[in-house]
């Protein structure tokens, strides 16, 4: 355990390297209509600069625990450090596309290590009493990193070029990587380790992490820009995730040394109920800060960086809460009386949103939803995490974060994938609905039609024009309709997810009095 100025500049640093990578996950989606003009790339070829570090994510983070024990923890995070500000001055030097797309996947190989790392770090610096406050400090990261993303990415695309969204990472690294020389030190545990020789190593377990694993964040990323299963490239990658997943379920199961320990699930019933929560955070907490800024910026016209400082008082109360949070489970609140109030909270807000949704609405009509969505966030993360890995030990601990970091994270790209599947083909569906209920034969269309007609030809165009540029705006007017209606029932699918897990906390066990969470093994 560390004391004084050496624990607070470790806390810095690696919350600091916490929050660039989860800042990453976010911030070029608002850089991406300049990156198509500056480097002549398709819609559907941008999309790789997310998908490609998305999918480095998911392959790295359930392997940290491992590869921090086979090249020590201080030398695997100062490593990815170096690995991610390298990678990112070369993101900004990309002269085409795929240069990019290459560079944004070493990127998210040395920024999954970063997020893992970074909370098996804090919890070490922090003695045992004091690991709710460890946990809360990571937590900060986890739930402000996403959505500040959005809000710097739009301030730096307004005022320079969006090559500086990488070359921020630059200076922050540096300090990050000589500071990590300095202050970060391996616990004894690692120190004495063995590394496992080249042959005993879980080369197959690790073939199929990629293959099933890797695939399958692929077809997240890409299934609505390829149209799902019409297109054969993701029918391929579908069998190919589904194959992986499996074979990898079984080799996990079955190794003697596997490179991620899948049976630590069967031996801790919160930890199992925990993942899953962790999937449900991860889908809420990207699925939200995904739709909201689509419907502030299409159909009310908010500039990025407007819809970036919208969401910005949400995340700082949650940054805020945080340790507040980790003080009332250190004084012995339970989780499973705390996590009901955050599931219900963060139904709340969607329904609040839904009801919000409107063509005539302001920054101030979603101030206080978006500060219920930073509360109820901050009564998720840290009591998952917590309950988790309540009476977990040694490597399981280890194991056991990597899975749940996973299991975040593939959560946060099926509520993406899934949002934008269904905005795109509810929208649809509900333009049949609405448009249905306007005739031309109705006098209140013919109406309406009329004064379009007339105003048009007030400004100059002739009848035929002006009786056309009408047609069009009403047409118009029923997509934004038909938009606001299908935004709303988006919110309200997404809370109702949460309101389903309620019933999952009659299984939450309580720790033993005196029982403690042993992370010091932690990647």
């Amino acid at each position: 355990m560390e004391t004084g100025f050496t624990k607070w500049i470790i806390v810095i640093t690696v919350v600091m390297c916490c929050l660039l990578e989860l800042i990453d996950t976010s911030i070029v989606n608002v850089a991406l209509t300049q990156m198509m003009g500056n480097l002549s790339a398709t819609q559907q070829e941008v999309s790789w600069v997310v998908a490609s570090y998305g999918i480095a994510n998911v392959i790295v983070i359930p392997m940290t625990g491992f590869l921090a024990e086979q090249f020590g923890r201080r030398n695997y995070y100062l490593f990815s450090v170096i690995l991610f500000t390298l990678a990112s001055m070369a993101c900004g030097q990309s002269t085409n596309i795929w240069e990019l797309v290459a560079f944004r996947f070493i990127q998210g190989v040395g920024g999954g290590a970063l997020m893992a790392t970074s909370q098996a770090i804090l919890i070490d610096t922090f003695p045992p009493k004091q690991l709710a406050l460890g946990q809360a400090l990571f937590g900060m990261g986890v739930i402000i990193g996403p959505t500040i993303g959005p809000t710097l990415g739009g301030w730096i695309v307004t005022n320079y070029t969006w090559p500086w969204i990488f070359y921020v990472n630059v200076p922050v690294g540096i300090l990050a990587s000589i500071f990590t020389v300095l202050f970060i030190r391996d616990p004894e545990r690692i120190k004495n380790a063995i590394p496992r020789p080249l042959r005993e190593i879980d080369w197959l377990g690790i073939f199929l992490l990629i293959l099933g694993v890797g695939s399958l964040q692929l077809v997240l990323e890409q299934g609505e820009t390829e149209d799902w299963f019409e297109s054969l490239y993701i029918n391929f990658f579908t069998l190919m995730s589904v194959i992986g997943v499996v074979g990898f379920i079984w080799r996990e199961l079955t190794a003697k040394q596997p490179i991620v320990d899948l049976r630590v699930l069967t031996r801790s019933r919160n930890l199992a109920i925990g993942a899953f929560l962790s999937f449900i955070l991860g889908f809420g907490l990207f699925a939200s800060v995904f739709v909201f800024p689509i419907f502030c910026q299409r159909i009310l016209g908010f500039t990025a960086e407007q819809t970036g400082y919208i969401l910005l008082p949400g995340a700082l109360l949650s940054g805020f809460m945080m340790p507040v949070v980790g003080k009332m489970i250190q004084g012995g609140v339970p989780q499973k009386y705390i996590l009901p109030v955050g599931f219900i909270t963060f139904f709340l807000f969607s329904f609040w949103m839904s009801t919000q949704i409107s063509p005539t609405a302001g920054e101030s009509d979603f101030f206080w939803p978006l500060l219920l969505r930073g509360f109820g966030l901050a009564l998720l993360f840290l009591p998952i995490t917590t309950m988790s890995l309540s009476g977990i030990s040694g490597k399981d601990a280890g194991q056991a974060a990597g899975l749940t970091g996973m299991i975040r994270q593939l959560g946060g790209s099926f509520g993406v994938a899934l949002v934008g599947t269904y905005l795109e083909r509810s929208i649809a569906q509900n333009r049949v609905g609405v448009a249905s209920n306007v005739s031309l034969y109705d006098p209140e269309t013919q109406q309406r039609i009329q004064g379009l007609t007339a105003s048009f030809m007030s400004k100059g165009a002739s009848f035929l024009d002006a009786q056309q540029q009408a047609y069009a705006a009403l047409s118009g007017m029923i997509m934004k309709q038909t938009s606001i209606i299908t935004y709303g029932q988006t919110f309200l699918m997404i809370g109702g997810f949460f309101l389903l897990c309620l019933p999952l906390m009659f299984l939450i066990q309580r720790a033993k009095p005196g029982e403690k969470v042993d992370l010091n093994a932690a990647h």
